[in-house]
C-alpha cells in the first residue's frame, strides 16, 4: 500500500470483553485495514485500539467502531480512573506513509461530520485539526468530563465543531483530530543505577530540569513558579528507570514528532551523555511499532557516517539501522513485526516468488501474469542496474567528487525499482478486476448498467497501470544516461543493459495500453492516453539510442 494512515481510538470500556470484541470486530471486518493492538484497562475502564490501513479503509473502520461503541456503551453508567467524555472518547488519525498531516486533518473532519450527522454525537476537533487555539489541547476540551457536558454544551464558546450542541446521554461527545506518530523508544545503559538514567533523561528531554543555585536549591521566579533549564532535544519526553528483567537502567523516551527528533539522534545524544558519566550505551529497543521512514532515516545517517552511499535497498538500510542502534540488545527486532508499514504489506504476490517460480507461473496457460507484469519487471531490473552502477561509482577511488551526484541518482533508482516492482503485481490485479467485472450479473437493466460501468472503470485502470509503467521506465532511462556518461567506466556495459531493459519495459507497457483502448467508450480518455504513451515511446527511443552510442564509445576507449 502506498498510502497508510493509523487510527488510535480510545473507548470507554475496559472490563466487558464482549463489548470490546464487538468494537474490534467492526474494525477487522473493513477491507484494507489491519488491527494492530487492543489494550484494555480495568481500573481506567478504557480500551485503546490501534489499527492502520488505506485512507478509505481507516475512515470506514473508524466510523463503524464509533457506531458500535455508541450502541453498546452507556456513558450514564460509566465510571473509571481515566478522564473521559464519550463512549468513543478520542479518535486521532496519524500519517504513516504517503499522506500528509493536512490530509489526516481532512480525514478527521470527514469522519467527524459523518459521526455527528448519522449518530448524533457532538464532535470536537483537537491537535492539528483544531479550529481554534484553545482546542488544540485534549485536556482542555475534556475538562469537566462527561458529567460536565450538559452545561458545557450550553456555552456558545463550547459549541461542537460538528453536530448540535445537544447532550447525548448514552454516547457523550467525541474528540477527533490528527497528530504525529508517537514512537516509544528505550535506550539501554550498562548500569542498574536509576539516578544516572534519570539524570540523562532530564538533560535530553525538551522540558529539561529544574534550575538550581550553587547550593542545589530550586530557583523560582517572582510568581513562585519553578525556573527550568531546557533540555537538548525537541519533541522528546524522557524518564529514567530500571528494568529488573533486563538487569539494567534505561532512558525511556516518547518521541512526539520523529521528523523533528528521530530515534537515531536520541540514541547518539544519549551515547554522548552516558560517556560524560562514565557509562556506556549497550543498545536500545522500540516499544510497539515504528514507521519505516524513521528506520530508513537512521540507516542513511549511519551509512553517511561511514562514508558509504545511501542509495541501497530498503532492507539494507533497515539492517544498518538495527545494527547501529543495537535494536537487538534486549529482544529481537523483527522488521516484519516492528515496522508499522509492513503490517499491511500485500503478501503472496508475484514479486514474492523466486525467478524460477515466476517464470513457471508466467509460462502457464493463465492469462495473468502476462506482458504487463513482465514490462514492469524489466523496468524494475533496469532501475536496479542503475543503482548498482551508481554505487560502484560512489566507491570508485579517484571519483570521489561524484559521490553526491551518485547518491542522488542511486536513491532515485531505488525508488523507481521499488515502484515498478509493485506494478508487477498491480498489473495482474488490474487484469483480474476486469475479468471480475465481466462476470457480473446482467439479467436486469440495473445489473447491465452496473456491469457496463464496472467494466469501463476496470478497463481504464488496466490501461493506467501500464501507462505508469511506461512513465517510470522513461525515468529509469533518464538516470541510465547519467550513469552511462558520468559513472564508473568499468560498469558502463551495465548502464547500457539498464537502458535496454527499461526501454523494453516501456515498449511492452505501451502495447498493453494500446490493447486496452478499444474496450473503453470514453473517447477523450483514449485519445489522451494514446497521445501520451506514443510521445513517451518516441522520446525514449531517441534516449536509448543516445545511451547506446555513449556506451559503445566508452567501451572502445577502454
Amino acid at each position: 500500500m502506498d498510502r497508510i494512515v493509523e487510527c488510535v481510538p480510545n473507548f470507554s470500556e475496559g472490563r466487558d470483553k464482549a463489548v470490546i470484541d464487538n468494537i474490534t470486530k467492526s474494525i477487522s471486518e473493513v477491507p484494507d485495514v489491519a488491527l494492530l493492538d487492543v489494550d484494555p484497562g480495568e481500573a481506567t475502564n478504557r480500551t485503546v485500539v490501534t489499527f492502520i490501513g488505506t485512507p478509505d479503509g481507516v475512515k470506514e473502520a473508524a466510523f463503524q467502531a464509533i457506531k458500535t461503541a455508541s450502541e453498546l456503551i452507556d456513558m450514564s453508567q460509566h465510571s473509571g480512573a481515566h478522564a473521559r467524555m464519550g463512549a468513543t472518547d478520542v479518535c486521532p488519525f496519524v500519517p504513516v506513509k504517503g499522506v500528509t498531516m493536512d490530509y489526516c486533518v481532512e480525514i478527521a473532519k470527514e469522519v467527524g461530520k459523518r459521526v455527528a450527522e448519522e449518530l448524533n454525537i457532538p464532535i470536537y476537533l483537537y491537535e492539528h485539526a483544531a479550529t481554534r487555539p484553545e482546542r488544540e489541547n485534549l485536556a482542555t476540551i475534556r475538562k469537566g468530563q462527561y458529567e460536565g457536558l450538559p452545561e458545557k454544551l450550553k456555552a456558545p464558546e463550547w459549541a461542537p465543531d460538528f453536530g448540535e450542541a445537544k447532550f447525548n446521554p448514552e454516547s457523550g461527545a467525541t474528540v477527533m483530530g490528527a497528530r504525529e506518530f508517537l514512537i516509544a523508544y528505550n535506550v539501554n545503559l550498562n548500569t542498574k543505577d536509576r539516578r544516572k538514567a534519570t539524570d540523562i533523561a532530564l538533560d535530553i528531554r525538551e522540558k529539561g530540569r529544574a534550575k538550581r543555585d550553587k547550593n542545589g536549591k530550586i530557583i523560582r521566579d517572582e510568581n513562585g513558579k519553578m525556573v527550568k533549564v531546557p533540555g537538548k532535544l525537541k519533541c522528546v519526553k524522557a524518564v529514567g528507570w530500571v528494568i529488573d528483567e533486563y538487569q539494567k537502567a534505561q532512558v525511556s523516551i516518547n518521541l512526539t514528532n520523529y521528523h523533528v527528533t528521530s530515534p537515531h539522534i536520541v540514541f547518539e545524544t544519549i551515547r554522548e551523555e552516558a560517556r560524560k558519566r562514565g557509562l556506556r550505551v549497550t543498545g536500545s529497543e522500540i516499544v510497539g511499532l515504528i514507521p519505516l521512514e524513521a528506520m530508513l532515516m537512521a540507516g542513511r545517517y549511519y551509512l553517511q557516517q561511514q562514508g558509504k552511499t545511501t542509495a541501497v535497498p530498503e532492507k539494507e538500510l533497515i539492517r544498518v539501522a538495527v545494527e547501529s542502534m543495537g535494536l537487538n540488545d534486549v529482544a529481537e527486532f523483527n522488521p516484519d513485526e516492528k515496522i508499522v508499514d509492513y503490517q499491511v504489506k500485500e503478501g503472496g504476490g508475484l514479486m514474492q516468488l523466486v525467478a524460477n517460480d515466476f517464470n513457471d507461473e508466467l509460462s502457464s496457460d493463465s492469462p495473468a501474469p502476462g506482458g504487463g507484469s513482465v514490462s514492469a519487471l524489466m523496468g524494475s531490473l533496469g532501475g536496479a542496474l542503475v543503482s548498482m552502477v551508481a554505487s560502484l561509482t560512489h566507491s570508485k577511488k579517484g571519483m570521489e567528487e561524484l559521490r553526491p551526484r551518485m547518491v542522488e541518482v542511486g536513491t532515485l533508482a531505488q525508488e523507481l525499482k521499488d515502484k515498478l516492482a509493485y506494478l508487477v503485481d498491480e498489473d495482474t490485479r488490474a487484469f483480474n478486476n476486469v475479468m471480475s467485472a465481466f462476470r457480473m450479473k446482467k439479467k436486469t437493466d440495473v445489473e447491465k448498467r452496473a456491469r457496463k460501468e464496472a467494466i469501463e472503470s476496470a478497463t481504464k485502470k488496466a490501461t493506467q497501470v501500464p501507462f505508469q509503467v511506461a512513465d517510470l521506465c522513461f525515468n529509469v532511462l533518464k538516470i541510465a544516461e547519467i550513469v552511462a556518461s558520468e559513472g564508473n567506466p568499468n560498469s558502463v556495459s551495465d548502464a547500457g543493459v539498464a537502458s535496454e531493459a527499461a526501454f523494453a519495459g516501456l515498449k511492452g507497457a505501451r502495447l498493453n495500453v494500446l490493447i486496452n483502448l478499444p474496450g473503453i467508450d470514453d473517447e477523450e480518455f483514449c485519445k489522451d492516453m494514446m497521445k501520451k504513451v506514443n510521445t513517451i515511446e518516441s522520446k525514449a527511443r531517441e534516449l536509448n539510442e543516445s545511451i547506446s552510442k555513449t556506451v559503445q564509445t566508452i567501451i572502445q576507449e577502454l
